[in-house]
């Protein structure tokens, strides 16, 4: 069977540091929008929805290939409820890059909002209806998932510094090939 992987694959690199690229700069193209008006206001806009739809697709084929290439065992030396925070956060994660992005497009979409999908084409609306009032709905969810997901982030970057630092175990250097395995 060989020796036991002791980092992710390159493709699993490139989606999980890709979304979480995608994510940073979702939040700076929202505070971009809040702190402009005009048609600059409305670009910044496009642009987020656009990133968003581009997530909810990264996120698809971050789950697909997950399920094709199962993810490294974690350290044998974690306590159960550490497993289950790890495997219980991972599947949280996988939850809100699929709602934040499709509680916005219920939201464009209920609102009768169009998405020109990095200005290249127009993305499909979904077909529902509810004007103003669902597409607020749908908003309010979408802001409430966003804040689960900052929760869930400051979980994750706790947890991988606890690794580095206080476990010193090889966890980041999974993620992270740059930081030298420890032997």
């Amino acid at each position: 069977m060989g020796e036991p992987r002791n980092r992710y694959s390159t493709v699993s690199l490139f989606l999980h540091w890709g979304i979480a690229l995608a994510v940073l700069v979702q939040v700076l193209l929202i505070a971009a929008h809040e702190n402009t008006e005009g048609p600059m206001s409305g670009q910044f806009v496009m642009l987020h929805k656009s990133l968003g739809l581009t997530i909810l697709l990264l996120t698809l084929a971050r789950i697909g290939w997950r399920l094709a290439h199962p993810a490294i065992a974690l350290p044998a030396h974690l306590p159960p409820w550490q497993r289950l925070a790890a495997r219980a956060t991972h599947a949280l994660f996988y939850v809100a890059l699929i709602v934040i992005p499709m509680t916005g497009w219920l939201a464009s979409s209920a609102g009768g909002r169009e998405i020109a999908w990095f200005g290249l084409f127009d993305w499909p609306l979904l077909p529902i209806g509810g004007g103003r009032a669902t597409a607020r709905g749908f908003m309010a969810a979408h802001g409430l998932a966003v804040k689960g997901l900052y929760v869930l982030i400051a979980l994750h970057v706790l947890a991988a510094l606890k690794h580095q630092f206080v476990d010193r175990d090889n966890v980041l250097h999974r993620m992270i090939p740059l930081i030298p395995r420890r032997p």
